[in-house]
């Protein structure tokens, strides 16, 4: 592959709590000139998308973002000043999170430039920059985004999940316009009501707003809001239609665009299901409004886009889980009334990602399990990816960095951990994404959105713990996904470690846990703890180290929690959820957490990882034709992002 300045590097730039990376596109190369060419355009519909992300997260985002651009491309500004550098960290800090609010901790950022420099600099260069109205409307413009950026009291939250607030009207995410969260609930309660069974994933495509004591959707449509957007969008999954490897890729690019022009979500769910049903091909693509986690209410779907094509040796590991499905499902220590009969069109493949946008960029998942609506899951079945580039860059990227040696208890563990701990994590992430999420049924006439803001939470743990639960069978060992069954124990250990203590280094001292994953991942581990006689924390020499002493009674406190989580699922148990949630998964002892903090900080790692995308470059003929797709990975972070600021 092109890479003609310097050797690939997976590891590249390093700022604040960031740590970027590359990702490889092996084997493309092999694919024919139409795989790669579909690819690439799907991969501009992917990168299409980037502003709509910016602007659900946060209504100025966009024009913050501008601004700083501006400043730091001006060629009369001066760049050794402590103010520019630190303002150049924020843009870079804004660009990762797709705005001003931190992708995880969902606080806004604090400048270490100052107000004045800022106000200053950027009125100067938005006035010399022609762009931005005149010179009062830029005094007004500055103004107005400098009281944005420093004072603290103006949007301090994309996403609060803290109980007893309105979640709605403390969350800066662009959601919601002049609305409770009651009247966002009694809304969408309604319109389900109304319709019964099988019902659309209402709100997910649309921004619900009051105006003069109505509420209405203003939908993210051709013609709506995001309209331009999506029409450059929709120009690129049409040019894609053309090359598709199948008619069933063709039909499902149709029922998206159309999807896109109308914003019907009937429309989206034939297009979910004619998605399911697409297995053939070696490309595939997520694009669209999928996601709730940025919305405290769990509604709303950010905009994201991925383009993969499949990894045919690790898929040969996902497709033995999903083709025994039906088995793990029968065997689930969960009350069979809470089971499926009958487990329908579960899909697994390790896929190489090509191209990462919205909100899978720059930081992304590691695997997907989609659809979302439980209806569609029950009757079709859901398609399930694990990303193996991004693993494979993960991994190289930890290698040598010191956190086993200062976190795990002893040298033992460390030796089982370097010896199957790869392997393990990659199983369990294709256990969660494959059978997890698609496992169990909501009983008749319980509501998908019964658990309201405690929905996600709930949902990672119930996968999480199903495949902790299987990490542990003699059926891994049977199906050849692994060669000793005592290595779950690394699993059992690295995730309980990262849910008591090495999580903790995501949060800032004195914050909660609020992600919806770290929320999960500390509830399982601490009601594991609470139960007691298989794992304990323990101080020596002054630092916290978790210990398991009874690994089989572990996984019998892993079934037993797994039971009441899918009961809790199954039932809408709001009381339940919120129990299990606010006691064991928001809070941090401070004392623990500064220990830990303090000695994170001794190895100078960053606890965040990203991406930079490759550049996919069309090469054509004399005629303009294309006749072959070059993939070149010497673009740099800055580079990339002042580039899809103009281009995209």
């Amino acid at each position: 592959m092109n890479n003609t300045s310097r050797e690939f590097s997976y590891v590249e730039e390093r700022f604040a709590d960031i740590q970027l990376l590359r990702y490889r596109l092996d084997g493309f190369e092999q694919l024919s000139l139409e795989q790669k060419t579909y690819i690439y355009y799907l991969a501009e519909a992917t990168l299409c998308g980037r502003d709509i992300t910016f602007d659900q997260f946060g209504k100025y985002n966009i024009l913050i973002r501008r601004v700083l651009e501006t400043i730091i491309t001006a060629p009369h500004v001066c760049h050794d000043t402590p103010d520019f550098k630190a303002l150049e960290v924020y843009l870079k800090r804004v660009w990762f999170s797709n705005g001003i609010h931190h992708h995880y901790g969902q606080e806004k950022f604090v400048p270490d430039f100052s107000k004045d420099y800022f106000t200053k600099t950027a009125t100067d260069c938005c006035i010399n920059n022609g762009t931005f109205g005149d010179d009062d409307e830029v005094k007004r413009l500055v103004a107005c985004l400098a009281d944005v950026i420093f004072n603290p009291d103006i949007l301090p939250k994309r996403v609060n999940k803290a109980d007893g607030s309105d979640l709605v009207k403390t969350s800066a995410c662009n959601y919601y316009e002049g609305v409770s969260q009651q009247e966002v609930e009694n809304f969408y309660d309604t319109m389900k009501k109304k319709h019964g069974d099988n019902s659309p994933s209402f709100g997910l495509n649309s921004k619900l707003i009051k105006r003069d004591g109505a509420l209405y959707e203003d939908k993210w449509k051709i013609g709506g809001m995001y309209g331009e957007k999506i029409e450059k969008i929709v120009y690129w999954l049409e040019k894609a239609r053309e090359v598709a490897e199948n008619d069933r890729q063709k039909k499902v690019i149709s029922l998206l665009v159309e999807y896109y022009r109308t914003g019907n979500l009937d429309i989206f769910d034939q297009y979910s299901i004619e998605w399911i049903k697409e297995t053939e091909g070696s490309v595939d693509f997520i694009n669209g409004f999928i996601e709730v986690y940025g919305d405290p209410m769990g509604i709303k779907g950010s905009w994201e886009g991925l383009v993969e094509y499949t990894d045919i040796e690790a898929t040969e590991r996902t497709m033995k889980i999903s083709d025994n499905a039906q088995w793990f499902e029968d065997h689930s220590p969960v009350n069979p009334i809470f089971r499926k009969k009958t487990v329908k069109g579960v899909t697994a493949k390790a896929i190489c990602a090509a191209m990462l946008g919205g909100d899978e960029y720059p930081s992304t998942a590691i695997g997907i399990n989609l659809p979302n609506a439980d209806w569609i899951r029950s009757q079709y079945g859901s398609k399930s990816i694990t990303i193996s580039n991004i693993t494979d860059a993960y991994n190289k990227a930890a290698k040598g960095n010191g956190m086993l040696q200062e976190y795990v208890v002893d040298d033992d563990t460390i030796e089982m951990i370097n010896k199957y701990g790869d392997t393990c994590d990659s199983l369990h992430t294709d256990l969660h994404e494959c059978l997890g999420h698609g496992s169990g049924q909501i009983l008749e006439g319980v509501s998908p959105d019964a658990l309201k803001a405690y929905g996600s939470t709930i949902e990672e743990a119930r996968a999480d713990l199903f495949g902790l639960y299987y990490m542990a069978d003699a059926k891994m060992v049977e199906l050849g996904l692994l060669d000793n069954l005592e290595a779950y124990k690394a699993n059992y250990y690295t995730y309980m470690m990262n849910g008591l203590l090495t999580q903790l280094v995501r949060i800032e001292p004195g914050n909660d846990i609020e992600e919806a994953h770290m929320r999960n991942r500390a509830m399982i581990a601490r009601w594991c703890l609470e139960k007691g006689g298989a794992l304990r924390m323990e101080k020596r020499n002054g630092k916290t180290y978790v210990v398991i002493d009874n690994y089989p009674l572990l996984r019998s406190h892993i079934a037993e929690l797994l039971a009441e989580v899918q009961r809790i699922k199954s039932e809408g148990d709001f009381e339940a959820a919120k129990n299990l949630v606010e006691n064991y998964a928001v809070k941090i002892n401070p004392e623990l957490h500064n220990e830990i903090l303090e000695r994170y900080r001794k190895l100078g790692i960053a606890p965040y990882k990203g991406f930079i995308n490759p550049v996919l470059k069309p090469m054509k003929d004399s005629k303009g034709r294309i006749v072959d797709i070059v993939v070149d990975y010497t673009e740099s972070y800055t580079q990339q992002m002042l580039r899809y600021g103009r281009d995209y």
